[in-house]
């Protein structure tokens, strides 16, 4: 099989990451596995983009520490990597809107890094402009046109995240529907019948289920964030379900508390103020 007809795929998983598991870890594995499974994608990179502060959900701690987290956690990782673009907004953004940002800069790449570092990239003489994506030879050896240049960046999901479209105002109907149609999804799920149920009964996503890749995961895997955080709480043993450095920094900057479960008590969600709020005017 000739790699360069195998379309590139970016994983970008967005959430709270109050603290990431090896559950996070091991949706990006699973995922990697699934598309390679299928032969015609080549996974180059995962990307976990920790929401910010702004988001104020509750329990929600500063997102400096669940960065850091995140970092640690993926330092011996040779693809997976953390993006704290998103977190150091000082207002909340729509997952769209940093899909659309990890997508442009891969149109992109490094626009923002010191000019020194850019210009071996380019060749004397040459606007940078004029090379959108780094793939271009591709195409002048006239070969067949499902050939896909340019990486996709797709939302890496669990099947919580797929069902929260459900959730009124959570989501805006035209940004599920960008995702769908221009990124796309994968979903992991340990139940692929109520998320195949749920794709069924949505219109939006039966019309691009072609986009949205679920993956079976056989080996079931239950951690999630907010059982670490009442273990925590309880003072129990979070080992071997986060990982070793992650365990040692919570515990070195002693994060998860019953106060810290109190951040944000009784603040709306920033999205559900936000369209609630669109939806009145």
């Amino acid at each position: 099989e000739d790699p360069d007809k195998k379309t590139e795929v970016v994983l970008l998983a967005c959430g709270s990451f109050n603290p990431i598991t090896n559950m996070h870890l091991r949706l990006f594995e699973l995922a990697r596995d699934y598309f390679h499974e299928t032969g015609k994608y080549k996974v180059i990179k995962g990307i976990i983009s920790p929401v910010g502060d702004a988001y104020k959900k509750k329990g929600l701690i500063s997102a400096n520490h669940r960065v850091t987290m995140a970092k640690l956690a993926t330092k011996n990782s040779d693809w997976v990597e953390v993006d704290d673009w998103e977190s150091s907004q000082s207002e909340w953004l729509e997952t769209l809107k940093v899909l659309r940002y990890h997508h442009q800069k891969l149109l992109s790449p490094e626009p923002t890094n010191s000019l020194q570092n850019a210009i071996p990239l380019t060749k004397p003489g040459r606007k940078r402009k004029q090379e959108p994506n780094r793939h271009d030879p591709v195409k002048k050896k006239n070969q067949s046109p499902d050939i896909k240049s340019v990486p996709q960046v797709k939302l890496l999901c669990g099947s919580d995240m797929l069902e929260s479209f459900g959730i009124p105002n959570l989501w805006k109907l035209e940004d599920i529907t960008e995702i769908v149609e221009n990124h796309g999804l994968v979903c992991i799920s340990r139940a692929g019948n109520s998320v195949q149920k749920f794709i069924y009964e949505s219109d939006i996503l039966w019309r691009h289920k072609n986009n949205i890749h679920l993956v079976e995961e056989w080996i079931t895997n239950d951690i999630s964030s907010t059982k670490i955080r009442r273990a925590l709480r309880r003072g129990q043993s979070i080992r071997y379900l986060v990982p070793d450095v992650v365990q040692a920094y919570i515990e070195k900057n002693n994060l998860y508390s019953p106060e810290s479960e109190d951040r944000n008590a009784g603040v709306v969600l920033a999205p559900l103020q936000k369209h609630a709020s669109d939806s009145k005017n």
